[in-house]
């Protein structure tokens, strides 16, 4: 019979969410990590904001104090102070993680979680025990536990781009270009992020319910480059990058039995209305890390308030439903409120007479009908 490694934790999936718990948590607990590929190298990237003077500074490539938010008859540059904008590449997050030496890797798929109160067994998809672990932190991407009401995607592709001569800004990065052909149901922008004058990721990206073939992607982003100017000719596609995530009101179960909890996406970490999700997993697992440290149970608090949680619904339902224009909703947030009062909202960090200010800013009557609608569909 096998023997199941022995672990204080184990993280069921081994991604971007697991290999921040990894890095933050450093040497002391048990870990087990399993998973039936072991992450390494560059798969993906992740664009977000914070403050800085946290564990992931050295692993930057790049980062902004100020960004540009642009429409077909504006550009506008929002200060970010005290906030930042900042890129990080997998590969040097992966590396993070595998310098937890207290981490042993299961390289296989996970099965079932058997808790019993006292402990959790995972077993292998044929029933081999693997690992028993007193915590399960589960990552594995998941269906709501609760359908939502409304289910739109946040979808892209992203080309890294390189010249043989400058080409790029390096200290200015687009946040949001709604100058894209917009979907006949959802929001469209393009973004650019430079990392040198020669090199950027030139990246599209949809709010809306489905995604779109490989073609229509690539024909999306050569349109995109052409607006900025780019001649593609000129640069090389050194890499591309692909993502669906998931914007939904629908409920994740954080927490399915007593000693499994569910982290990254599977756990909430997305933020509905608009699919970005890095800044709640970081905090995800500080927390966890703050909680081992402190000899107490790895449970992070909930990623958002449920304040947001039903804001975000409201959102959605406007977007969805056509009560609102999503190029004039995005653009009437920032240009009624300070950047970074947007940017916590969207982190799920700001005050309740914060949250107050940025509904006034809202379009009233649509927003008022969009949350009247859903009060109804959460009645029926």
């Amino acid at each position: 019979m096998t023997v199941p490694v022995d672990a204080d934790i184990a993280l069921v999936g081994g991604g971007g969410a697991a290999s921040l718990v990894l890095a933050a948590l450093g040497p002391g607990p048990r870990v087990a990590v399993v998973d039936p590929v072991h992450k390494r190298g560059q798969d993906r990237t992740w664009a977000f904001w914070g403050t800085p003077g946290t564990f992931l500074d050295p692993l930057l490539s790049a980062s902004w104090d100020a960004v540009d938010v642009v429409t077909a008859a504006d550009r506008r540059t929002l200060d970010l102070q005290p906030l930042r904008y900042a890129m990080l590449r997998s590969a040097p997050l992966y590396e993070l993680a595998d310098q937890n030496l207290s981490a042993v890797r299961v390289t296989a798929p996970a099965g079932t979680l058997a808790d019993d109160g006292s402990g959790v067994l995972v077993s292998a998809l044929d029933g081999t025990p693997l690992v028993r672990a007193s915590w399960v932190l589960d990552s594995r991407p998941r269906k709501p536990d609760r359908p939502g009401r409304t289910n739109w995607l946040q979808h892209f592709r992203g080309w890294w781009l390189e010249s043989d001569k400058p080409v790029f800004e390096p200290g200015r990065a687009v946040l949001m270009d709604f100058r894209t052909p917009q979907p006949a149901r959802g929001v469209s922008f393009g973004y650019v992020l430079p990392v040198s004058d020669r090199f950027a990721l030139v990246e599209y990206t949809e709010f809306s319910p489905s995604v779109l073939t490989g073609d229509e992607y690539d024909t999306a982003l050569r349109g995109y480059a052409g607006t900025l100017g780019l001649d593609l000719t000129a640069l090389r596609v050194r890499e591309v990058e692909n993502g669906v995530i998931p914007m939904t009101d629908g409920v994740f179960d954080a927490r399915p039995s007593p000693r499994v909890v569910r982290i990254g996406t599977a756990g909430g970490a997305t933020r509905p209305s608009t699919g970005f999700t890095f800044t709640a997993m970081v905090r995800q697992a500080e927390q966890i890390a703050r909680e081992v440290a402190a000899g107490r149970p790895p449970l992070p608090e909930a990623p958002y308030p449920a304040r947001h949680r039903w804001m975000d619904a409201v959102q959605l339902r406007a977007l969805d439903r056509g009560l609102v224009d999503g190029v004039a909703f995005f653009e009437r947030l920032f240009d009624r409120n300070p950047a970074s009062r947007v940017l916590r909202f969207l982190d799920g960090t700001t005050s309740w007479a914060e949250d107050l200010a940025l509904m006034s800013s809202s379009p009233l009557l649509p927003m008022t009908r969009a949350a009247a609608g859903d009060a109804y569909a959460r009645l029926l």
